[in-house]
């Protein structure tokens, strides 16, 4: 009776998904719960399908212990972020970005920092958490609409993943489909070089709109309330730095995180004058700016590692739904029926990113929709 998937069944269970991941999204309920409840009905249906409970729990434990330093890297992001901020790091690079780039168009500017640093540092998670906290918090100041300006932070991130040759998503489809650097960068140029042209065009646009639009007092008031708390200085801003050259290196990111969260401690307390007891609960509970200026404590905020355990809860439960659909073999049920249509290589490369589109949004895993259709797809010529 084992493996009697058919096609009724992978309709049932995607349908649910969509559903129900869907309905969390629209209803603002955390995904957790999401994806607790697809995980729960996925085994009703495999179970009365002929999986055991015993077979469906090890592809789930299976899938989660091969991603254990995913889960170490969300704490941390957390914990760094909250240190940056009581060390008076991310405080810094606001107050010099308020110094250096008052005048400029911002968005333009923006989104260029954030792709040249996300190129170096190889991830987008990375670069949000570190450069994207302080890009985020310099635009506030200059009155940017903080949808606006999270639009722009995150597309020049996640050009990371796209081009950077230190990027573990590149170099995972680099390997699966043992293509060089060169050639995939070449490939790829057709379509994302004239993507970033007109989106920096796009930005620069709806930049022109904010350039005239700061109150210079505004910002001196951002200046001199970070003073007045924080120990403020450039060489501040070699953390940051180090990070990013760290990075450029090949040293992973969680070893440059740990290093810039150790290094925030030791600021924290022989510069910021914060106790340990205070830099614990800062890195635990996060941290809240106590400055005169309550629109800067609205930027200078972060909720440390226990803010991240619905990050990480949501990341765990996406990796155990994808883990079983890969196991029980929906997945290759979808690639299967779609290579089997396939006639000439135009066809293959527009079925290959659809069907790697639907699969990073079903498993909310941009991994599964990598490994899946170039394992599947790579035996086939034109």
């Amino acid at each position: 009776m084992k493996n009697t998937i058919n096609k009724t069944d992978v309709t049932l269970i995607l349908t649910s998904i969509f559903v129900i991941i869907g309905g969390c999204v629209l209803s603002n309920i955390s995904l957790s719960y999401g994806f607790l409840l697809c995980i729960f009905l996925s085994f009703i249906l495999f179970i009365k399908k002929g999986f055991s409970f015993k077979e469906l729990f090890h592809m789930i434990t299976k899938g989660l212990g091969e991603c254990k330093i995913l889960y170490l890297l969300i704490l941390l992001i957390g914990a760094t972020v909250s240190i940056w901020m009581s060390s008076g790091i991310v405080p810094s690079m606001i107050y010099y970005g308020f110094e250096y780039l008052r005048g400029v168009n911002f968005l333009f500017a923006a989104f260029l920092i954030m792709s040249i640093s996300a190129v170096f540092m190889g991830t987008a998670i990375g670069t949000l958490s570190t450069i994207g906290i302080a890009v985020l918090g310099i635009g506030t100041g200059f009155s940017i609409p903080s949808n606006i300006l999270l639009g722009v932070i995150v597309s020049g991130a996640f050009i990371a993943d796209k081009i950077s040759p230190i990027s573990g998503l590149l170099n995972l489809t680099l390997s699966t489909t043992n293509t060089r650097y060169s050639k995939a960068l070449k490939s790829m140029a057709a379509t994302l070089i004239p993507a970033f042209i007109i989106t920096s065009f796009l930005y620069y646009l709806l930049g022109i709109k904010y350039s005239g639009n700061i109150d210079i007092f505004r910002i001196r008031e951002f200046q001199h309330s970070i003073k007045d708390v924080f120990f403020i200085s450039p060489y501040l801003l070699l953390i940051p730095f180090a990070i990013v050259i760290m990075s450029l290196f090949g040293i992973k990111i969680i070893y440059s995180l740990l290093m810039g969260l150790f290094c925030g401690i030791i600021i924290s307390f022989n510069l910021q004058k914060f106790t340990f007891i205070q830099i614990l609960k800062y890195i635990i509970w996060g941290y809240r700016g106590n400055t005169p200026s309550a629109k800067l404590n609205g930027i200078l905020i972060s909720g440390g590692m226990v803010s991240m355990i619905e990050v990480l809860l949501i990341v765990m439960g996406a990796i155990a739904l994808s883990s079983i659909l890969e196991g029980t073999k929906v997945i290759h049920f979808l690639t299967d029926k779609v290579i089997s249509n396939i006639k000439n290589e135009r066809e293959l490369i527009l079925k290959t990113g659809i069907i790697s589109c639907i699969l990073t949004i079903v498993t909310c895993d941009q991994t599964m929709g990598i490994v899946l259709p170039a394992r599947d797809f790579a035996l086939e010529n034109f």
